[in-house]
C-alpha cells in the first residue's frame, strides 16, 4: 500500500512531520474525476503558513499545510484530457474550478464551487474549502487540466526548479502587488516588507521596468537581501520617518506607487518598532503615495485572528486613515492573486532568463524532516525562502 508524509499544523508554534492518507481523486464525499494525483517535487514555506502556525488564524490542529506545490503527473482521472503521467506542472495555490462566473471572469482567487463556506480556495489553508495541503509527498489536485501550468520540458524544468516553484504563489503574487499598484517603465515604487513575497514584489517592479525600487523592513537580513539586486532599502526601526527616508532616496516623499507586502501582523515603525500596530503599512502607504497613485495589498489580512491586539483586531475591524486615501484618490487591490492570470509569462520570464527570481528571494531547499526547522527559522527572520524537496528530485 502506498504510503504519504506530510507537515501537520499541531499548535501554536509547533509543526510536526507525520503520516497522512495517500491521496485519493476525492475530497470527502467529492469526486474528482477531473483531478490528478502528484508526487511533490517542490513545496515551499509561506509567510501565510506562518500565521497560521503563530496560532494567529482559526486553523485546526492536524491540518496537513502547504499552498505552493509544483508536482509531477503520477495519475489521472478519467476526464483529464491535457495532462499525463510524467508531466511536471506548477499548482496554483488557489484552487479554481474553471465553470463558475468568476473563473470565467479570470477571477479565479474567489472560485464560487471549491469552497462551500466562501469564495476562494487554497491547499492546506484554514477556512479555504478542506482541501489536502501540499507540504507532503503526494498531493491531490482537482480540476487539473484547468489548474495545472505544465512545463514545456522536464529536463529545463528540473534544472530551473528553484525559479520555477515560485510559479505557484510568491512570484506571482508579488507581481500582481506591483501590476495593481500601477508599477510601470519609470516608476518609483515602494514595497512594504523584504519577506519572500515582497522581495518578489520588489524583483517584479524591476521586471515591469520601475526606475527605483524602495524596499522598507526591520530586519537587516532581509534587507540586505533586497539590496544584493538593486532596491533601494529603509530601516523601519530608525527614528527617521518614513516620509523622511524616501525622500532622503528620491528627493521627494512621495512614490508613484506602493505594495503593502506584510498584512496583518505589521509592527509599528520608529519608536514603536517591535510593536504590533496592524494598520500601520497601510496608512504608512497611504501617507508616502502621490495623489492619484495605487495601493497593492498582497498581504493577508484575515477575519477571524484569536491573537488580535484588541476585540476589533480578531475580527479584522482596523483603524485605517481611509479619509487619508479618499482625498488623495488612492486606488487599491485587495484579495488573493489570480495565479494563472500571470503564471504561464512568468514562467517564459524565468525559462529565457529574463529574471532570478530564486536568487532575489535566497530560494533554500531542504528535506521533508527539516520542515520544522525551517518554520522555525523564518519565524525568527531568516532572509531565504525555504523551499521542501521531499523525494530529492530538486537539485
Amino acid at each position: 500500500m502506498a504510503t504519504n508524509r506530510g507537515v501537520a499544523y499541531m499548535g501554536p508554534g509547533k509543526v510536526e512531520v507525520q503520516s497522512i492518507d495517500f491521496p485519493k481523486l476525492a475530497l470527502g464525499k467529492r469526486k474528482c474525476n477531473h483531478g490528478v494525483i502528484l508526487k511533490v517535487v517542490t513545496t515551499n514555506i509561506c509567510g501565510s503558513d506562518q500565521h497560521m502556525v503563530r496560532g494567529r488564524t482559526t486553523a485546526p490542529l492536524g491540518l496537513t499545510l502547504g499552498h505552493e506545490i509544483t508536482g509531477e503527473v503520477i495519475e489521472c482521472g478519467r476526464d483529464v484530457e491535457f495532462l499525463k503521467v510524467g508531466d511536471i506542472c506548477s499548482v496554483p495555490f488557489n484552487i479554481a474550478c474553471g465553470r463558475c462566473r468568476n473563473c470565467k471572469e479570470g477571477k479565479t482567487g474567489i472560485c464560487l464551487s471549491v469552497n462551500p463556506a466562501r469564495p476562494g480556495a487554497a491547499y492546506g489553508y484554514v477556512d479555504m474549502g478542506g482541501w489536502i495541503g501540499g507540504q507532503a509527498e503526494y498531493v491531490m489536485v482537482p480540476y487539473a487540466d484547468f489548474n495545472l501550468l505544465k512545463f514545456p520540458d522536464r529536463d529545463q524544468a528540473l534544472e530551473k526548479i528553484k525559479d520555477l516553484t515560485m510559479l505557484s504563489d510568491i512570484f506571482p503574487t508579488g507581481y500582481h502587488g506591483a501590476v495593481t499598484a500601477g508599477c510601470g517603465p519609470g516608476s518609483i515604487v515602494y514595497v512594504a516588507g523584504a519577506g519572500p513575497v515582497g522581495l518578489a514584489c520588489a524583483a517584479s517592479a524591476h521586471l515591469l521596468g520601475a526606475a527605483v525600487v524602495i524596499v522598507g523592513d526591520m530586519i537587516p537580513e532581509r534587507l540586505k537581501q533586497a539590496k544584493s539586486f538593486g532596491c533601494e532599502v529603509i530601516d523601519l526601526k530608525k527614528g527617521a520617518t518614513l516620509e523622511e527616508q524616501i525622500a532622503a532616496i528620491v528627493g521627494t516623499p512621495e512614490v508613484d506607487c506602493a505594495v503593502d507586502c506584510v498584512g496583518f501582523e505589521a509592527r509599528g515603525h520608529g519608536s514603536d518598532a517591535g510593536v504590533e500596530r496592524p494598520a500601520t503599512v497601510l496608512n504608512a502607504l497611504m501617507t508616502v503615495t502621490r495623489a492619484g497613485g495605487n495601493i497593492g495589498i498582497p498581504g493577508l489580512y484575515v477575519t477571524g485572528d484569536p491573537g488580535g491586539v484588541d476585540d476589533n483586531a480578531k475580527v479584522g475591524n482596523l483603524s485605517i486613515r481611509i479619509g487619508l486615501g479618499w482625498a488623495k484618490s488612492h486606488g487599491f487591490t485587495t484579495g488573493q492573486c489570480p495565479v494563472m492570470k500571470y503564471h504561464r509569462n512568468l514562467m517564459q520570464a524565468i525559462l529565457y532568463g529574463k529574471i532570478k527570481i530564486a536568487k532575489a528571494v535566497n530560494a533554500t531547499l531542504i528535506s521533508l524532516d527539516d520542515a520544522p526547522k525551517g518554520y522555525s527559522d523564518f519565524d525568527k527572520g531568516a532572509a531565504k525562502k525555504f523551499v521542501i524537496n521531499p523525494h530529492g528530485m530538486a537539485a
